[in-house]
């Protein structure tokens, strides 16, 4: 019997961990990706040099690969080509309107609205036309491109004038040329992992955010399970179910980020995609068991999927900070892998590399992952072998 087919859309490290699931289940993996040169270009089966947001591109190069399946890991622009080609080939997957309604942030507040999910005052501005959105604005307020992700373009605004250089700086930021001005949402910031399969909905995990605040908010840390799961699972379940309606989530994974205010939870945001940080392929698998990019893989094919937890632990990732300059030396690394419950150690900047304020995600210089008995513990043990790190820069 042949092995089925899957197409991974994307072959950068952030699409690796699911290139190597793919091929450990035992499918004959495809990968597209602009980049000739691609590092998991060599993990899989067949590669095909296109963009992963060509959608009329990847779509052929499904055809051609004869998949089963497609699917990603941890980035957003891609869900639209391969919402497109699900829809031309007949897969499993999201439809192209799901697409949309989970990368455009106007479109999806918009959905919010429609089926009632609790969310931010917000205002959509086109083309810089500021001033007619002043007058719904209250600050402090977050501008973000609507069509953008890892922090790219977000910031924050007190006033008249940093509105007008923050839409600046989110415009810049935007594809479309759109800006997204909301409400700063004040409280215990949390992320849900989700699946659905066939419109039932099920939460698989629920994160703890630590992030640098303002202006940016970019992440710095994940904890699971979130302190919120002993008294608010419910109103969280249930609020992350009524967005994947909305959005029209039906089949897959989804990614929710929301806000626990002192009126309750609101929506921040919500993508149709499993969750990237290393939330998804690392710290749910080691705090609940659960193979979620199996689970996923497995759907996008048709085959049977398993989202039983096996054992309720806990994780966590902390990432580094850094003072600003070039990278002279990186010392540690060895000590701190050594520390029981560490998982993994790694530096996304080496040496030679600048390290710069951190504005959007690709910013951070490296990482530690670690699993622990409770959510304190998790968190020390990154803590602890963070301490074993210089990173030197002048």
């Amino acid at each position: 019997m042949a092995l089925k087919k899957v197409m991974i859309v994307g072959a950068s490290a952030l699409q690796v961990p699911i290139i190597q699931k793919a091929k450990e289940l035992g499918y004959e993996v495809g990968v597209v990706d602009f980049n000739p040169n691609a590092v998991g270009i060599k993990y899989a089966d067949w590669f095909h040099n296109v963009s992963t947001i060509d959608a009329n591109g990847v779509c052929k190069a499904t055809e051609e690969f004869e998949a089963s399946g497609i699917t990603t890991v941890a980035t957003d622009m891609p869900m639209r080509a391969i919402a497109y080609t699900c829809d031309k080939l007949g897969l499993i997957g999201i439809s192209e309107e799901t697409a949309l309604n989970a990368t455009d942030k106007a479109r999806m507040i918009k959905k919010f609205e429609e089926f009632n999910v609790p969310h931010s005052r917000y205002s959509v501005v086109e083309n810089k036309k500021i001033e007619e959105i002043k007058e719904n604005i209250i600050y402090p307020c977050i501008c973000k491109p609507v069509d953008n992700s890892g922090s790219r373009g977000v910031i924050i605004a007190n006033n008249d004038s940093e509105l007008h250089s923050g839409i600046e700086y989110s415009y810049e930021n935007s594809r479309s040329g759109t800006v997204i001005v909301e409400e700063l949402l004040i409280g215990r910031e949390i992320s849900v992992e989700a699946f659905a399969v066939n419109g039932s909905f099920y939460v698989i995990q629920i994160t703890d955010k630590i992030t640098t605040g303002a202006p940016h908010f970019v992440e710095m840390g994940h904890s699971q399970p979130s302190e919120a799961i002993a008294t608010m699972y419910q109103e969280i379940y249930d609020i992350t179910a009524k967005a994947m309606l909305a959005v029209g989530i039906q089949n897959g994974p989804a990614h929710v980020e929301m806000m626990l205010t002192e009126s309750g939870p609101k929506l921040i945001e919500i993508g149709a995609r499993l969750g990237g940080d290393f939330i998804t392929t690392d710290l749910v698998p080691l705090s609940t068991g659960i193979d979620i990019l199996a689970a996923t893989i497995r759907l996008a094919c048709g085959d049977k999927v398993d989202i039983e937890p096996k054992f309720n632990r806990a994780s966590a990732i902390r990432y580094m900070k850094t003072g600003i300059g070039k990278i002279k030396s990186i010392t540690g690394l060895e000590e701190a892998s050594e520390i029981n419950g560490v998982y993994r150690v790694s530096m996304q900047k080496n040496i030679g590399d600048m390290a710069e304020e951190i504005c959007d995600s690709i910013d951070r210089v490296g990482y530690v992952i670690a699993q622990g008995e409770s959510i304190e513990e998790a968190s020390s043990i990154c803590e602890k072998a963070l301490k074993k790190i210089a990173v030197k820069v002048e």
